[in-house]
């Protein structure tokens, strides 16, 4: 018999529990229903009560070996198995296989009223041979008014319950009763609940014309367990409880990161994008670019052969793509390689709770490496700003402890409600990336900043966020002489100190053109003047070279004249 032990002290018995099946369901009660004791479960009609049964009985014979009885005193054998037929639920099969036995036991209010006797002993022959015949662990009995439909003696009505109760124990099943709300008491009886060792309480609430599904666990003999209400959604699988407000803070914190598919808002993060497994916040009045934003950051995604899944609560997934295709991003062969998946619905369609849930199942299912919400502030229409946090906090501990990626996109409506709003949701995530409108020389153009991006440096400049044919892009600010400047007027003052800078560099090649001619009028000056210095050189060079052979001259005739005087002399 598969069963949990409920946490107990070391040396003390531990009451044991059979699971349930009912995702999150077992996670609340701490292992399941108490074993071999009757559960009751109430509600108004239509709350989910029957399907909660079967499902219990179903799981319990498919998954855990535990073959099950149900008992309907209203609804025949045949109506059941078409009714859940389309939970892909084979009741008939079952039956063959005798893994769950199904009858219907009618009873006659008129035939108690004739007699004033009332005594439940033929149901306990009936229900201890089914038992006996497929050696059931699990019973149902739906829904227990009609037992008692014709009685108004309340002792009887307490004692035969009792009996009941003490009857299903004896024959060690774990036992699931159904039974209407009444007025004032959790039942019509308001006996019920104080002889079950567990009570479930399913109630379905209709506010704002929105339907939420709620579930809360009003006792539990023996054991711990959630208190809080906790939505539970009924779809083509069944029921699937989220146990959302018993999430905790002991998720891991990567320091591995993810691009944001924009590489100029990879370098204001540092140079390498967000965290993985962060979450993201991108807000700005309307037409600032949140949703391309977000398209990239799937698409980033994607193209690292990652899954993404993209919650649109405001365009529908043609829409998104056809205008992501607009920047040069194509979403769409990433939705045919099953990468990506949209998931498109108004925020009227559930309420807040049941979007939560929703949302943890398909991510659940699908298995993403990013998530996308875009935007979470319509969600401000089937509920409260506080109510949406309340969710927010939820889901992004829930995306955390997958070490899920989430960007969420946010409507900022340039008030003080906005700005608040804005400031409530913002404290949650761990990026967050504002676009403003920069209105100026009548004309708007967009200014991105990081506002925070936790555990990383980042720069804490605005940016003129420009988006293209060719995507997206971020680009200097520019300063001009009246301040900064942005579209029209950046390119324009660009422009003119790019024609600034071509007349400087031509009026500096004349410059240099001048110098050189003048430069070369003076080399040919200083060539004349060497050229003439050498006349006059060699002008005085000649004179005193003439004086020299004068000299020279004088002195060889002045020998030969003395030698010639000697001679004569001596002779």
């Amino acid at each position: 018999m598969n069963s949990n032990s409920s946490d107990s002290i070391i040396g003390l018995p531990a009451l044991q529990k059979a699971r349930t099946g009912i995702k999150g369901l077992d996670e609340i009660t701490l292992g399941g229903l108490p074993q071999g004791r009757p559960t009751l479960i109430c509600g108004s009609a239509g709350c989910g009560k029957t399907l909660f049964s079967i499902e219990f009985l179903v799981h319990g014979a498919l998954q855990f070996g535990e073959p099950g009885v149900f008992v309907a005193f209203e609804e025949k054998s045949e109506e059941l198995s078409i009714n859940v037929a389309s939970l892909g639920f084979d009741l008939d099969r079952m039956q063959k296989d005798k893994l769950i036995k199904l009858d219907h036991v009618h009873i006659e209010r008129s035939e108690i009223e004739e007699t004033g006797e009332y005594d439940l002993d033929g149901l306990f022959i009936r229900l201890g041979h089914a038992i006996d015949s497929i050696g059931a662990k699990r019973v149902v009995l739906d829904t227990i008014e009609s037992l008692f439909s014709g009685l108004n003696n309340e002792a009887i009505i307490r004692a035969e319950l009792r009996r009941l109760f003490e009857w299903l124990k004896e024959k060690n099943v774990t036992t699931i009763i159904t039974g209407e709300r009444g007025e004032g008491s959790l039942t019509r009886q308001g006996l019920e609940e104080y002889v079950s060792d567990c009570v479930i309480l399913l109630d379905h609430r209709v506010a704002n014309k929105i339907s939420t599904r709620l579930l809360r666990i009003v006792k539990y003999r023996g054991s711990v367990h959630g208190t809080n209400e906790y939505p539970f959604l009924i779809d083509e699988d069944g029921i699937s409880v989220l146990p959302v407000t018993s999430l905790t803070l002991s998720h891991n914190a990567s320091s591995k990161r993810i691009s944001s598919g924009i590489p100029a808002l990879n370098r204001m993060l540092g140079g390498e994008g967000f965290f993985e497994g962060s979450s993201i916040l991108v807000s700005g009045t309307a037409g600032t670019g949140k949703t391309s934003i977000a398209g990239s950051f799937a698409n980033e995604t994607c193209l690292n052969g990652n899954r993404c899944i993209y919650f649109a609560f405001e365009e529908s997934p043609k829409q998104i793509v056809r205008n992501m295709r607009s920047i040069g991003v194509d979403l769409q062969s990433h939705i045919d390689n099953g990468l990506l998946k949209f998931h498109a619905s108004r925020p009227t369609l559930n309420g807040l709770e049941m979007h939560l849930l929703s949302i943890n199942k398909l991510i659940t299912q699908f298995k993403p490496k990013t998530v996308i919400v875009d935007p979470i502030t319509n969600l401000i229409t089937v509920g409260s700003v506080s109510e949406v946090k309340s969710v927010l906090i939820r889901l992004i501990d829930f995306l955390q402890a997958e070490e899920t990626t989430v960007l969420f996109t946010a409507l900022s409506l340039n008030d003080s409600i906005s700005e608040q709003t804005d400031e409530s949701i913002s404290s949650l995530v761990d990026a967050w990336l504002l676009i403003r409108d920069i209105e100026m020389n009548g004309e708007r153009n967009r200014g991105l900043y990081v506002m925070k991006s936790r555990g990383m440096k980042h720069s804490n400049q605005v940016r003129e966020f420009v988006i293209s044919d060719n995507g997206l892009d971020l680009v200097d600010v520019f300063l001009g002489p009246e301040g900064v400047l942005t579209g029209s007027a950046r390119e324009a003052q660009q422009l003119l100190e790019q024609t600034g800078v071509v007349l400087r560099d031509h009026a500096v090649s004349r410059k240099d053109r001048e110098i050189e001619r003048k430069k070369m009028v003076l080399e040919a000056k200083i060539e004349s003047l060497k050229e003439e210095f050498a006349s006059l050189q060699e002008e005085l060079n000649k004179t005193f070279i003439e004086d020299d052979l004068k000299k020279e001259v004088f002195e060889k005739n002045r020998q030969e004249l003395s030698q010639i005087r000697d001679g004569k002399k001596n002779e």
